[in-house]
């Protein structure tokens, strides 16, 4: 098992980037939450799952050990393939996960592309118990990815608005959707505090916004719409 990438990065598109190690390229999909921590030209560490189908080894990009190991194990729920998987991994931090499986929610789960109702009350069923609870997970030195420097350029919208349209949505639905998140943010950054709450939307708030925080909202908005 490949279990980390630490290279520099060549490329970087929505649903992937490209990694160059020893001089060979490795491409490894991502979750736009770990896409949005990747710059081009800089080194990077990212943990890693390699995927084996008769037709294809495919490479799998996480920000964070935890995020890798709650990937392998959700691949263990009947009809999660890899995807699906990431997909999760797209709209949840694990811990959220954790938390969406233990409280059985199955209103949450089915905010992912691709889960119905039957299928999160499977996930739920099948999982519940190996997740573990929130917090259990650990980051691990294998996780640590480049982060985005504050005051530089900040291609976050973009990221974010790809992101949303791998997963599924219009491009004029992104829009409104992140439109909405900045107005938020904006009221969010004026109240004593906000960052103290520890939710997405107050962790974007917090200087510049992060794309994966803002990804989560926005994907929020959008289940709700």
């Amino acid at each position: 098992m490949i279990s980390h990438l630490a290279g520099t990065v060549t490329t970087i598109a929505p649903e992937g980037a490209v990694i160059e190690v020893g001089g060979v390229g490795l491409l490894v999909q991502c979750t736009p939450g770990t896409l949005a921590t990747l710059r081009r030209g800089e080194p990077a560490r990212v943990a890693t799952s390699l995927v084996v189908r008769e037709d294809a080894l495919t490479l799998f990009g996480f920000a964070t050990d935890d995020e890798r190991d709650v990937f392998v194990l959700l691949q263990t729920a009947s009809g999660v393939g890899p995807r699906l998987a990431l997909a999760m991994l797209a709209v949840f931090t694990p811990d959220a996960l954790r938390r969406a499986v233990l409280s059985e929610d199955v209103a949450a789960l089915t905010r992912v592309p691709g889960i119905g109702r039957k299928g999160a009350q499977r996930i739920v069923l099948e999982l519940a118990g190996r997740l573990g609870a929130p917090g259990t997970g650990s980051p691990g030195d294998g996780g640590a990815v480049a982060a985005a420097r504050p005051g530089g350029p900040a291609p976050w919208r973009e990221q974010v608005r790809a992101g949303l349209v791998n997963l599924g949505w219009q491009a004029r639905d992104a829009d409104q959707a992140i439109a909405a998140v900045e107005a938020d943010l904006a009221a969010l950054s004026a109240t004593d505090g906000a960052a103290a709450d520890g939710g997405d939307d107050a962790a974007a708030a917090a200087g510049s916004p992060d794309a994966s925080a803002v990804l989560r909202a926005a994907l929020r908005k959008l289940s709700r719409a």
